[in-house]
């Protein structure tokens, strides 16, 4: 709803004062409705709608820069993710969201999105949460590595090999039946060394790339 996002765009300035603490490292969700979508959250490209961030919003952005703190751009719809790439002087992040190339959900990222995440030397965290992965966009736990796997490719030829992560969501989402829990994660970097991801290409996917994105925006 309207009341919803206009919420999503508004508490941050709160959590912004809270986390405002001298040395303090943090990180704030942004959220904005992507408007109304069908029931698996398919969309084509350019059909997501809903307005932009407010003026409140528009402060949090400029707040956050100031203080180094991490703004997640996972839950912003097409507007506010162009109002903030537009505002904001830090690299741009989206903690946990996949390539709409693949799924067409209305969660994730354009190849256009995700050329500017670039130029900004930002981050993107692959999402497990299935029905952001399943080009048919079912939240079913019928999702192969594979899958996965053609995910991240494209957000490395995209982003290249320093700005991708694993995001995961393991906050209640229906999850690949391989990895519903984080005990899975072992059997991911299996199908990676077999899909040709080596030692140092996993280490910088599990921690390195998003140690190094925290290191250019935190201060």
């Amino acid at each position: 709803s309207s009341s919803h996002g206009r919420r999503g765009r508004d508490v941050g300035l709160i959590a912004a004062g809270l986390l405002a603490a001298p040395g303090a490292h943090a990180a704030i969700s942004m959220d904005i409705d992507d408007g109304t979508v069908d029931g698996a959250g398919l969309v084509e490209v350019g059909s997501i709608i809903g307005p932009g961030l407010t003026e409140a919003g528009e402060r949090l952005v400029k707040r956050c820069n100031e203080l180094g703190i991490l703004i997640d751009l996972s839950h912003m719809n097409e507007a506010g993710f162009r109002d903030v790439a537009r505002l904001s002087t830090a690299p741009l992040v989206a903690t946990h969201s996949n390539a709409h190339a693949i799924c067409p959900h209305a969660r994730n990222l354009t190849d256009e999105q995700l050329r500017i995440i670039a130029d900004s030397d930002g981050m993107v965290g692959l999402n497990f949460a299935t029905a952001f992965l399943r080009p048919d966009g079912r939240m079913i736990p019928d999702v192969a590595f594979e899958t996965m796997l053609r995910h991240l490719d494209h957000l490395i030829d995209i982003l290249g090999e320093a700005r991708v992560g694993l995001g995961s969501d393991y906050d209640g989402a229906v999850m690949p039946e391989a990895l519903a829990t984080a005990a899975g994660l072992p059997a991911l970097r299996n199908a990676m060394r077999r899909h040709g991801y080596d030692d140092a290409l996993q280490r910088r996917l599990m921690c390195d790339n998003w140690l190094s994105a925290l290191e250019r925006i935190w201060h």
